[in-house]
């Protein structure tokens, strides 16, 4: 992804199997040539908010769609999504949590920070892809944003 254009998806995944099964996913079905991938989440926070290596993003708009881990190192989902959350000009961005979790509390607490969405990561890789297609289909075609 270049990252001097629109970032359409931010995924930010720690594992990287399931982070190419996401990119394989939305590109088969031609849903975003512009994501950005990132490993971890102080990464994804450096990404958002320009900072970093990521310092020369200013003036670049922030992503329509954000697919965030729960289970990440440096700084976990909950934080990243409870910061997003909580910048009056990052909390309109929408973030899907794309997790294995199944765990109640990991589900509560991501809506009570404002999760747009909590989906639990099918194991089969043609469910996997559907799921993308769905969650690229509503969130970057459908789902009308504030100045879209």
């Amino acid at each position: 992804m270049n990252e001097a254009g629109e970032v359409e998806i931010l995924l930010v995944e720690d594992n990287p199997a399931d982070a190419e099964i996401s990119l394989r996913a939305l590109t088969k079905h031609h849903l975003s040539n512009r994501i950005v991938h990132v490993g971890d989440g102080r990464e994804a926070l450096d990404f958002l908010f320009a900072r970093g290596h990521y310092a020369n993003r200013n003036g670049i708009a922030r992503p329509k769609l954000v697919l965030l881990d729960l289970k990440l190192p440096k700084v976990d989902g909950l934080e990243v999504l409870r910061i997003i959350k909580g910048d009056p000009d990052m909390k309109a961005v929408p973030v899907v949590i794309l997790t294995s979790s199944k765990e109640e509390q990991d589900l509560v607490e991501s809506y009570r920070l404002g999760v747009n969405s909590y989906l639990v990561k099918p194991v089969d890789f043609d469910k996997f892809s559907e799921s993308m297609r769905e969650i690229g289909m509503y969130w970057l075609l459908l789902n009308q944003l504030p100045g879209s």
